[in-house]
């Protein structure tokens, strides 16, 4: 939808690629989204732990949405595009075509999504290596970075899919390719999620001891020997057949991307909070974490000097704001978890039902069901024998197991809408609490947090933000355009065009505060006794499971 305002002088057009949909946004130099639209986007799981993407598809969404948000607009407003995306693996042949990254040989499935666990015994094999590399990831690589699933294909698809492949992308590199035909990566892709280091490059050890040593022979070409710093204008711009795919004339900047995460951080952390009474005011940036909350959750805190944090990936130098070293605390399943306990209950029909007569979307429908039944109690003490342990899908931050599952204690046999109100409630409890813990392993380490800004698709859940403050302790700040990773995208592309002499300074001027909301300080003795549950339930699943690997 367009707004009625009268179109100022500059226009950025941010892109982001999630893990289900492409959004697009047109917005100005003062940070407020013009237009916007959204376009599904295909996942196949061809079994457990597989997830998989088409590039082909997702450009063609690119395109949609681009097309929708800059129809009707002068072409010569528009200065700039920004790209974002999940760190999901792209993988094409010497030609720039998609090889099949699966059994079946389906070559349009060419990507890897970074929420698939099939390298297990790949990345247990990097982490016995304990190379000086996995200091930058937290100690433990992920199975959800790219080296071990470049080490998946090459032990499963060697005929088929590595020896033909010409390049190896992650998706936001793969689409600023696309838009311009340079194959240069972001320093936040290949720092991320890759082992690249901003002072030393590539590590030939580490490729030649986990058995990938093809790729150091060729000069590290194929995955990317040309770097550069996200927001940096990428050649000449628009090539002329992306021009025509996108809606855009031929030539316009495009800026080195960055992983969808990091733009929804950029789009929040550097707003100016003068006025709103908060404890980061008048303090350096680091003392703020943005979390970017939707299928997953990322947890973004930065500093000066670099910062080792047990468990938590990083210090990555200059990887999301230029000049600091970020650190990046995560967790696999959030609103994917929240939406397979809902839509998994019994009573969900009966929610879908009284929603949709109601007019409200089901998670509204279940916070306004919370308030009917707490009666003369505060909502979150409806859980005080209802607890969740939230890892369905591994534990990413803090503890580094993606072995861990998920446990709920307290059910009963009851199959109502307030149980299944209950259980929601838990949940959304459960993901708070781990980002209690999360920050409580940051601040041990040597990060000084007092103040979250959320942004994603859950932020929009005012539930979900309340237990996020009240769980922690720290304020939480919403910002004024709800599409912060699309803000953060078009601040990548101001900063291309060179309207913005630096990302700090687009972040200032483009991320703007909307809403505050403070924790209710009466309530932290219910939540320090849910947190020292929380962290029980996890000591006894371990004993549990060495129980049972002792039979």
């Amino acid at each position: 939808m367009h707004s009625k305002k009268q179109a100022p002088v500059k226009y950025y057009v941010g892109i982001d690629v999630g893990s289900a949909s492409v959004r697009a946004a047109l917005v100005d130099e003062f940070g407020t989204v013009v237009a916007h639209a959204d376009q599904p986007i295909q996942i196949w799981e061809p079994q457990p732990d597989h997830y998989e993407q088409s590039s082909a598809d997702i450009w063609a969404a690119c395109c949609l949405v681009t097309k929708k948000v800059v129809c009707g607009v002068d072409a010569s407003w528009i200065r700039g595009v920004g790209f974002d995306a999940t760190c999901s693996l792209v993988v094409v042949d010497k030609q720039f075509q998609p090889l099949a990254v699966n059994c079946e040989g389906q070559n349009y499935r060419n990507v890897i999504m970074w929420m698939d666990h099939r390298a297990v015994s790949q990345v247990e094999r990097i982490n016995a290596t304990q190379h000086r590399v996995l200091s930058y990831v937290g100690g433990v690589m992920s199975v959800e970075m790219q080296p071990p699933k470049l080490l998946w294909i090459k032990e499963n698809l060697q005929k088929s899919c590595w020896e033909k492949a010409g390049y190896f992308f992650d998706l936001p590199d793969f689409l600023s390719w696309k838009a311009t035909g340079v194959t240069a990566r972001s320093l936040c892709t290949v720092v991320c999620k890759w082992t690249y280091t901003s002072d030393g490059g590539w590590d030939d050890s580490f490729w030649k001891m986990i058995g990938l040593e093809d790729l150091v022979k060729d000069k590290y070409e194929k995955i990317g020997n040309h770097v550069l710093s996200p927001g940096e204008s990428v050649g000449k711009g628009l090539t002329p057949e992306a021009a025509k795919d996108l809606g855009l004339p031929e030539g316009i900047a495009v800026a080195a991307s960055l992983i969808d995460a990091h733009a929804g951080g950029i789009g929040v952390i550097g707003a100016d909070v003068k006025g709103h009474n908060l404890p980061c005011e008048n303090q350096p940036i680091t003392s703020r974490v943005a979390m970017i909350c939707g299928t997953s959750s990322c947890h973004m805190g930065v500093s000066e000097t670099p910062i080792f944090v047990p468990g938590v990936w990083g210090p990555y130098f200059s990887a999301m704001v230029p000049g600091l070293w970020l650190n990046e605390g995560g967790q696999s399943a959030t609103g994917k978890l929240i939406d397979h306990v809902v839509r998994g209950h019994v009573a969900f029909p009966e929610l879908q039902s009284k929603a949709a007569a109601s007019a409200h979307s089901i998670y509204t429908y279940l916070n306004s069901h919370l308030d009917l039944i707490k009666k003369s109690l505060p909502v979150g003490f409806l859980t005080v024998d209802l607890h969740v342990w939230p890892d369905f899908h591994g534990n990413r931050s803090p503890l580094t197991d993606l072995t861990l599952k998920g446990m709920v204690v307290g059910l009963t046999l009851s199959r109502g809408l307030d149980e299944l109100a209950l259980i929601y409630l838990a949940t959304i409890q459960a993901i708070a609490l781990g980002t209690r813990h999360i920050l409580e392993t940051m601040q041990a380490a040597g990060h000084h947090i007092n103040t979250l800004f959320l942004c994603g698709g859950l932020s929009k859940n005012p539930l979900f933000v309340q237990m996020h403050a009240d769980i922690t302790g720290k304020p939480v700040v919403l910002s004024k355009e709800v599409e912060s990773v699309l803000v953060g995208a078009a601040i990548l592309g101001a900063c291309a065009s060179g309207d913005f002499a630096s990302i700090q300074e687009a972040m200032a001027k483009m991320g703007k505060i909307g809403r505050v909301v403070q924790p209710n300080h009466e309530h932290k003795r219910f939540y320090d006794k849910k947190y020292e549950v929380f962290l029980k339930l996890v000591e006894h699943q371990r004993e549990y499971r060495s129980i049972m690997n002792s039979c």
